[in-house]
């Protein structure tokens, strides 16, 4: 196992016990949500996240790491909003619940893995604000597919926008030192 798929691994398990702990506390709430709700609610975390970074305090006791982990779990619950479109289905068991959560985090994995390797791990050079800049921007293209009915010309869906937006996401959690930085044998 190299040394990304590692460190991803272990923020992704960080992120689903939340998702886990939170699905104890409040249910799925969330399912009742439309996707422009969810994305706004990203919108919301990313953005605490840049005036945090400009302001370099807070009043909120809540720093940065949360924040980029509730916009990991938001994007997973929109991927599974996308995967479960036309299913009223409100309540699923904590076994449902967490197979769909891996199958949307594996999806977004392979598509981790294919990237890295074409870019070579280029945004381990990248700046923490920088891709909080990239994930606010792939939201602003999210809300604007959304406002178009989910129609594009020639650009990917909001799907692969929450893809990214989990990607960079994690990248972020990485480089801020959530997880062990050596690989594990």
């Amino acid at each position: 196992m190299s040394q990304t798929e590692a460190q991803y691994r272990q923020v992704i398990q960080l992120c689903k016990e939340v998702f886990q702990k939170k699905n104890k506390d409040y249910g799925t709430a969330w399912r009742i949500l439309r996707l422009p709700s969810i994305t706004d609610q990203i919108f919301i975390k990313a953005q605490r996240i840049r005036t945090l970074q400009e302001r370099g305090t807070h009043r909120v006791e809540e720093g940065v790491v949360p924040e980029f982990m509730g916009i990991i779990n938001y994007c997973v619950m929109a991927l599974i909003q996308l995967e479960l479109a036309g299913n009223d289905q409100l309540e699923f068991s904590d076994q449902e619940l967490t197979d769909l959560y891996d199958r949307q985090v594996n999806n977004v994995m392979a598509l981790l893995f294919a990237k890295n390797h074409d870019y070579g791990e280029a945004w381990r050079d990248m700046r923490v604000s920088s891709m909080t800049d990239i994930i606010l921007m792939k939201l602003l293209r999210t809300k604007q597919i959304e406002d178009n009915q989910g129609k594009t010309l020639i650009s990917e869906g909001v799907d692969a926008n929450y893809m990214d937006m989990i990607n960079y996401a994690v990248f972020c959690l990485i480089k801020l030192g959530v997880v062990e930085t050596s690989v594990p044998q």
